[in-house]
């Protein structure tokens, strides 16, 4: 895979994930992941880090991974390359001491400018598969906090900046989907909704990452917009 680096040292290296790529084995698909590439790239790194047991019991190897984007989503994606690169980055995860800032294209008209969502997020009623932030979630629910600003607006969709301040599971698809206002080509939380700005995939994409490097340098790292997010912008503002 050609997978571009935004930026190396010798404890991290920050990658643009493509959509469509997997960040480890999914025991369901034989694609290749972002975790082949890291054992093909970097070899020493092949036993950083924890594995994750799967619902099936299969063990994954996560080699360096201490966070990760759902297949569909694009952009920036953080890599530890030595175990005392993985510990330091989890913690700042775990603190949420990382900034992270995402662009989607979502279905609607957005009305506030700017908000702050605040919904618990727990398990759907009606799909295993699936999480909720709306009223019957079951199981136990987690405090979630998602803000966003819009950065423009068509006559059907709207382009949001999108600051997830905690890290639960599909997270801003979830919180989005409880205002009414879902991602474009979401097919899981908006199967009904048709294709829209040109886009065939999941209208997510992580922008940036900001966070203390393990040597103490503060360090912002940015994943250009892909081309298709470009051609959707162009596509919304002529529909204003």
């Amino acid at each position: 895979m050609d997978i571009p680096i935004l930026y190396e040292d010798s404890d991290v290296v920050f990658i643009d994930k493509p959509s469509g790529v997997l960040v480890h084995d999914d025991g369901k698909t034989s694609e290749p992941t972002i975790v082949d590439w890291i054992v093909s790239n970097y070899p020493n790194s092949a036993h950083v880090g924890e594995p994750q047991i799967l619902s099936n019991g299969m063990i994954v190897e996560r080699p360096g991974i201490v966070h990760r984007l759902d297949a569909d989503t694009s952009g920036v994606l953080v890599i530890a390359k030595n175990e005392e690169a993985f510990v330091h980055l989890k913690s700042l995860f775990q603190e949420r001491e990382v900034q992270k800032t995402y662009r989607a294209f979502v279905y609607g008209v957005v009305k506030k400018d700017m908000e702050v969502i605040k919904r618990q997020i727990g398990k759907s009623r009606t799909d295993p598969r699936l999480w909720s932030a709306q009223r019957g979630a079951r199981g136990m629910l987690r405090d979630a906090i998602t803000e966003y600003r819009v950065l423009s607006r068509g006559k059907e969709h709207s382009y949001l900046e999108v600051y997830p301040k905690t890290g639960r599971t599909h997270q801003i698809r979830v919180h989005l989907k409880a205002i009414n206002h879902p991602v474009v080509c979401d097919g899981l939380y908006a199967p009904k909704q048709r294709p829209a700005l040109g886009l065939f995939r999941l209208a997510l994409h992580a922008y940036r990452l900001t966070l203390k490097l393990p040597s103490g340098k503060e360090k912002m790292v940015e994943a250009p917009l892909p081309e298709d997010f470009v051609e959707a912008e162009k596509m919304l503002l002529k529909k204003t």
